[in-house]
């Protein structure tokens, strides 16, 4: 049984991998480090047994996706810490240590994310994660250090170690018990916001979610998918409705899935209107992909329901993000 184990996925990432895989590498020492190889067409895992002999190397076949491709991975490591690390990620001396201590030390924290800052922009928050995430009361995400498209620059302000709601998949330790105990990522999300779907499993169990501002790694972000790829709309919409219909309670289901539905209308036609058609289908198709879905969500909210009937409300922004960012003009945190 391996302490901890950081867990790279990688996908056609032959170009990221020497970039990035060194610095895990050299600040690393008290970990193992694995890279899942989620059925690569290029030369990724020859680049890997040439110039990485000291990574683990597993070949999952095919591609799983995000979610698929991790619970494949994690099946196979044996270690009482999970990494979840993107293959785009530089990370900084000792950003372990401050991680580890807050696992070790306390054990109502079932997973933790460090402080993630921009490659490009490295005196800015990174989109993804940022320092720490949250979501609204209709279950839109958003971050200290970022909210929608606004990012601000790092002044020590988010140093901090916190709760939060959730820890972004981009880099976050978890534990592995905790992980397996809810069944790691949902698989019907392929991709995008299956961490906040597990943070919030997490939540409702009783366990704690951490931000941990000692720790910094560099995040290069949409090293797979642009922010704008039609793809991502798709997965995001779709994922975004998957996750409140899973975890709202009813009373508020029923007027918030419509409302969340219309707004989801609202944004495909100013996409529209900006001449992005394909981000405009986008939308329309994650709406149909939901509405086939229903069945199966239907069944994985009654299971999620029984087995946890409520979940703390603590670390949701009561208030609507779009109306504190659009009308009131508020784009950092708090937002109040």
């Amino acid at each position: 049984m391996t302490r901890v184990a950081v867990v790279i996925l990688n996908y056609n990432g032959e170009k990221l991998l020497p970039r990035f895989l060194p610095s895990v590498i050299r600040y690393s020492p008290e970990a193992q480090i694995i890279v899942a190889d989620n059925g690569s067409s290029d030369g990724s895992v020859r680049i890997l047994r040439t110039n990485f002999p000291q990574v683990t190397i597993l070949e999952l076949g095919r591609n799983f996706g995000f979610c698929g491709g991790y619970n494949h991975a994690l099946r196979q490591v044996k270690a009482d810490y999970y990494v979840l690390l993107n293959s785009d990620v530089e990370v900084t001396d000792h950003w372990l240590t401050p991680l580890l201590s807050l696992l070790d030390n306390r054990r109502e924290i079932a997973a933790v994310q460090p402080k993630i800052l921009s490659y490009q922009q490295r005196n800015l928050f990174e989109y993804a994660g940022a320092g720490g995430g949250f979501l609204d009361s209709l279950g839109y995400p958003f971050c200290r250090g970022r909210v929608f498209d606004h990012v601000e620059q790092d002044l020590g302000q988010y140093d901090d170690e916190r709760p939060v709601f959730w820890a972004s998949g981009a880099c976050m330790m978890v534990r592995s018990d905790k992980f397996h105990e809810h069944h790691g990522f949902d698989e019907d999300f392929f991709a995008h916001m299956e961490e906040i779907d597990l943070c919030w499993k997490l939540n409702r169990s009783g366990n704690t979610v951490y931000y941990c501002g000692k720790s910094t790694v560099y995040h290069l972000g949409a090293g797979t998918l642009g922010y704008n790829h039609p793809r991502k709309i798709y997965l995001n919409f779709r994922n975004g409705l998957s996750l409140i219909f899973k975890h709202l309670n009813s009373g508020e289901l029923i007027y918030k899935l419509p409302f969340r539905m219309a707004l989801d209308w609202l944004a495909a036609l100013v996409y529209l209107f900006k001449g992005q058609g394909a981000n405009f289908v986008s939308v329309l198709r994650a709406h149909t992909s939901f509405l086939g879905q229903t069945g199966r969500l239907v069944r994985k909210r009654r299971l999620i329901r029984r087995a946890y009937p409520s979940y703390p409300k603590t670390y949701i922004h009561g208030g609507l993000i779009i109306a504190d960012y659009y009308l009131r003009k508020k784009k950092s945190f708090p937002l109040q």
